[in-house]
């Protein structure tokens, strides 16, 4: 598959600061890749990085094979975390604007924001913006998507239609680079790349990611007062219906739950890829053994 976007070793500093440090990334035609990482990791930055909208530091740069450049954004579709739409135009003339800044000709609007056309963007909640802005997007026909927090705002049936065209986009050949704080959509892409303080902790797929990280999970008759009890510990509980998964050592649970007189079924579960995540990022102890056994 062509490479359409990828960062050799590439490094930014703002001052002091460096928000990338030394980051390698590619997204190739017909892959889904998420960035996925907390609030200031780096992630809008790496992206502003491969888009051109900001220079590296250090490191190389290339999209489509060049320095990114007008060209090469143009066939680009960009979802900022903002709309990134115009507040004072209608849908209509942001529409108008785009398909001249792309030179797509006169592309229809799709039914999902036509009857919006007339409407002041600014003027619209949030979500709707997204919509447009999604819209907008797609509207030249982009061989690279660049999403950043694409369903931020947008309700859960929207935002699953978004994730939908995503991935019928990639089947159709666009490759597709999106960052995402929610890890059921994270597990929806083809690939990860986990980030933190500006560097990229691991990647691969969802599967390789979790590996064979294990969570301790708790039954407990009197489930409330076990996660009271835990969470009055200090131990970072999960509660899923009304089972407690804890990234903590079992033997550990079990006599924090007994000496307060708990009885509980306490034993070792494949971790999700939101607890491999949070141990990855910041060395919790859910891990592949069960050092109680």
């Amino acid at each position: 598959m062509a490479v359409l976007a990828q960062a050799h070793r590439v490094t930014k500093r703002f001052g002091a600061q460096t928000a990338v440090d030394a980051v390698e990334l590619a997204v190739a035609a017909g892959e889904v890749v998420g960035l996925v990482g907390a609030n200031g990791a780096g992630k809008t930055t790496l992206i502003r990085l491969l888009l051109g909208l900001v220079e590296p530091s250090g490191g190389e740069v290339l999209l489509f094979d060049r320095p990114p450049s007008v060209s090469g954004r143009r066939r680009v579709g960009y979802v900022p975390q903002t709309p990134g739409l115009y507040d004072d135009m209608t849908v209509q003339e942001n529409w108008a604007f785009a398909a001249a800044a792309f030179r797509s000709g006169h592309p229809p609007m799709p039914d999902s924001v036509r009857e919006l056309r007339h409407e002041l963007v600014g003027s619209l909640p949030l979500g709707s913006q997204r919509l447009v802005a999604f819209a907008v997007a797609f509207s030249h026909n982009p061989e690279l998507l660049v999403l950043d927090e694409p369903t931020s705002g947008v309700g859960p049936l929207n935002g699953a239609r978004l994730w939908q065209s995503i991935r019928d986009s990639a089947a159709d050949g666009m490759g597709v680079l999106v960052t995402t704080h929610n890890m059921e959509e994270a597990e929806q892409c083809d690939r990860l790349v986990v980030m933190a303080d500006g560097r990229v902790v691991t990647e691969g797929t969802v599967a390789a990611i979790i590996g064979d990280r294990q969570v301790t999970e708790v039954r407990c008759a009197d489930w409330q007062q076990a996660f009271h009890v835990l969470d009055a510990r200090g131990l970072t509980v999960q509660l899923q219906g009304d089972v407690l998964r804890v990234p903590s050592a079992q033997r550990e649970i079990a006599d924090v739950l007994s000496g307060q007189g708990l009885t509980a079924t306490v034993g070792r579960v494949p971790a999700n890829l939101e607890e491999a995540f949070v141990a990855m990022v910041s060395g919790t102890a859910a891990g592949p053994q069960d050092d109680d056994a």
